[in-house]
């Protein structure tokens, strides 16, 4: 019996399966310190906490998407080691914050399964939740992945699809029971505008780019712990489709959300993702610009000073977003498109 760990396929998954992920994470200053330096996230709760004390917290959080990519990575060994595609998300769900010297640990359950027309690969769906060392669910999201069939004879299995919702309503949000914005500082925060400064259908360019270099996002798989070939292997990777390694898809999101500050500067916490698609793949060279529309604007019951603003920011690669390039006439995405990430983020009114 061999001692190594070659990946699942998609015969390996059953309906029901649950999967303990290995190895516990202990997020260290050092972790957040590297985070910063790969993406420049500005966000005052999350830089300083002495701003983050004069709100409420006890000292700065973790980064939600840095916590994203910790509980993720747990789950590539098993879940995405030989997936062709991460191809989406929903239920994405960020519960109590983490701070640092928080250990994360990952459990996941397997809630559907569908072979495709091709009868090479499969889609497998999986809901997966991260706990703090106190049992404490810290995030909880749905995925579903491409992965290759072990032998594409074997049986065609029954399709079990979930039912995913739309987005996260309000009433399933958690809410920082602890924030007090009557001392929430604007000049400090780098940004004059609140929940009631948005509208409907507003959209923002954010401006800025960044050109993704190959060390970096080989450095933040590696920092994930995520093990996923197609992101860290060059040698399997020059055979496969594109010649070269793709960019794990998280590295974009991070690299969005740390545009958007441009534009959403108060936009403190993302509460959930609704729903996410990861457009085109990306690679070093290219430059990653963002813009985000306004789908809807929530005032929160019983909240007079916070108020939930559902976004939907695009990424392109290698084009500037004056124009919000999204889809044609047809339907379908401009060239650039990399992302489209529909989330809610918080915001003191």
């Amino acid at each position: 019996m061999t001692k190594t760990n070659a990946g699942n396929f998609f015969e390996d998954f059953e309906i029901g399966q649950e999967i303990v992920h290995a190895t516990p994470r202990t997020v260290t200053s050092g972790d957040v310190a590297l985070y910063t330096a790969l993406y420049g996230s500005r966000f005052a709760v999350q830089s300083s906490d002495q701003f983050a004390r004069s709100v409420g917290y006890r000292r700065a959080p973790i980064d939600d998407l840095l916590v994203f990519h910790v509980v993720f990575g747990k789950t590539v060994p098993d879940i995405s080691l030989n997936a062709i595609a991460n191809l989406g998300y929903a239920n994405c769900r960020f519960s109590v914050p983490a701070f640092s010297d928080d250990t994360l640990s990952t459990r996941s359950t397997i809630i559907g399964k569908k072979e495709n027309s091709n009868g090479k690969t499969g889609v497998v769906y999986v809901r997966s939740k991260g706990i703090n060392q106190r049992g404490q669910t810290v995030l909880e999201f749905i995925r579903w992945v491409m992965i290759p069939k072990r032998d594409p004879a074997s049986p065609t299995v029954e399709p079990t699809v979930p039912d995913l919702p739309e987005k996260v309503t309000l009433t399933q949000l958690t809410l920082p029971a602890e924030i007090k914005f009557n001392l929430y500082d604007n000049a400090l925060a780098g940004s004059a505008f609140r929940f009631d400064d948005y509208a409907v259908g507003e959209k923002i360019d954010h401006v800025d780019g960044m050109t993704i270099e190959e060390a970096e996002h080989a450095l933040a798989t590696r920092l994930y712990q995520n093990t996923a070939r197609v992101h860290f292997n060059q040698h399997t990777e020059s055979k496969g489709r594109f010649g070269r390694r793709i960019v794990y898809g998280g590295h974009i999101i991070s690299l969005a959300r740390s545009l958007s500050f441009n534009g959403l500067g108060n936009a403190f916490r993302i509460a959930a993702i609704n729903g996410g698609s990861h457009v085109a793949p990306c690679f070093a060279g290219d430059t990653v610009y963002a813009w985000t529309e306004v789908l809807e604007k929530e005032p929160i019951k019983g909240w007079d000073s916070l108020g939930a603003l559902r976004l939907r920011t695009v990424a392109t690669k290698d084009r500037p977003c004056a124009d919000f390039p999204y889809k044609g006439a047809d339907g379908k995405y401009d060239p650039s498109v990399i992302l489209d990430l529909d989330y809610t983020v918080l915001l003191p009114r």
